[in-house]
């Protein structure tokens, strides 16, 4: 039997090729199907709201939402694209969500309103705005979107947002050395004024004794601390900037300090630290 090798061959490359193509069509579908949103925290004060910012991914990171759960206990969702720097508008229509403490068993119906931001074009939004039911008490909260629609896509995405327990979220004290350095040397938004003002010591030794009582829960009109969002404590104070500051504890303290002399530009005012 005589066999065309040539014509073996080249039926051989084809079902190959074939081959290949299909199997990297069937892993990038894997791919985009097994990727899940994921949450990565930004920076408190992005947008100006005093809250807490988290950001999820959609789908295989072709879209972005914000949630930021702002200091007047309102949920604000932000619409984003690829890149999280720039908006995306969709339909100015209601959007059901579910929203529970961690830990609670039952969620609780909400429905965002969409609130255009400057820019929006006519029937679109890239921002909503929802209240956190009153029942709703613990924090961080869990908030569940069943659908989401972006351009041609539906998505669906859970996220936490919202400041965790005190135990969890309070800073570590810095050991001695660190400390005196910390507090004993000027820089950024802390002064040699600020040290005079606080006696020439550290929060260790001005608070020697001093019994922390963490109340994750401030009423309004409360004095929050700046760094957990906690009740603070009038009898654990330090000035910084010329401006005198309330904290839950003196591990706060020790934070702030690091954060005025390594980020200046992200210090507050003490009025902006009230419970709305």
């Amino acid at each position: 039997m005589n066999i065309d090798r040539s014509g073996v061959a080249t039926i051989l490359g084809v079902l190959a090729l074939m081959g290949t193509v299909g199997g990297l069509a069937y892993q990038a579908q894997q791919g985009r199907s097994a990727r899940r949103p994921h949450n990565h925290a930004h920076g408190t004060t992005d947008r100006g709201l005093g809250g807490h910012n988290h950001v999820v991914s959609l789908g295989n990171d072709e879209y972005h939402v914000e949630v930021v759960l702002a200091a007047d206990g309102r949920l604000h969702l932000f619409t984003l694209g690829a890149d999280e720097t720039r908006v995306q508008t969709v339909a100015a229509e209601s959007l059901p969500a579910l929203v529970k403490g961690v830990g609670d068993p039952v969620a609780v119906d909400v429905a965002f309103a969409p609130f255009p931001q400057a820019g929006d074009p006519p029937g679109t939004t890239s921002r909503f705005i929802a209240a956190v039911p009153s029942k709703v008490t613990a924090r961080p909260l869990e908030l569940t979107v069943p659908s989401l629609t972006i351009e041609q896509g539906r998505f669906r995405f859970t996220m936490t947002v919202g400041p965790a327990d005190h135990a969890t979220e309070m800073p570590a004290k810095v050991t001695d050395d660190d400390e005196r350095r910390l507090y004993l040397t000027p820089g950024g938004a802390y002064t040699a004024d600020d040290i005079a003002a606080n006696g020439r010591q550290t929060a260790s030794e001005k608070f020697k004794g001093f019994r922390a009582k963490h109340d994750s829960h401030p009423k309004a009109g409360d004095r929050i601390c700046p760094v957990t969002d906690t009740k603070a404590h009038e009898g654990c104070s330090w000035v910084v900037g010329g401006k005198a500051y309330q904290f839950c504890c003196p591990p706060c303290v020790d934070e702030f300090v690091k954060q005025a002399k390594e980020r200046p530009a992200t210090i507050r005012p003490p009025e902006d630290y009230i419970q709305k």
